[in-house]
C-alpha cells in the first residue's frame, strides 16, 4: 500500500449539526471521520476539474449543432447500436 502523508484535525460543530452529518454518515454506513473524508475528497475533486477552451472550429461546430437543435433537424437516438448500423 503507498505511503500516505495524513494529518489528524480536530473539528468543532454545534450538536445539531453533528447529530445530521452522524445520521447521513450511519445512513451509507460510514463512520463519522469517513463520511467527512469522503465530503472533502468529493468537495475538492469537483472545484480542480479541469477546464479547456474550445478552439474556434469546435466553437463554430456547436453553435451549429445547437442551431440544428432548435431548427428541427435533429433526430433523437434510441438505440445506439442500431443508429451506428445504419451509418
Amino acid at each position: 500500500m503507498a505511503n500516505t502523508q495524513s494529518t489528524q484535525i480536530k473539528v468543532t460543530l454545534p450538536s445539531k449539526l453533528y447529530l445530521q452529518v452522524k445520521a447521513n454518515a450511519d445512513k451509507i454506513g460510514l463512520s463519522f471521520a469517513s463520511y467527512l473524508r469522503h465530503l472533502a475528497i468529493n468537495d475538492t475533486w469537483e472545484k480542480n476539474l479541469p477546464t479547456f477552451k474550445m478552439t474556434p472550429k469546435q466553437e463554430k461546430v456547436s453553435e451549429q449543432a445547437e442551431k440544428d437543435y432548435y431548427a428541427g433537424k435533429t433526430i433523437p437516438i434510441t438505440n445506439v447500436d442500431e443508429f451506428i448500423d445504419n451509418l
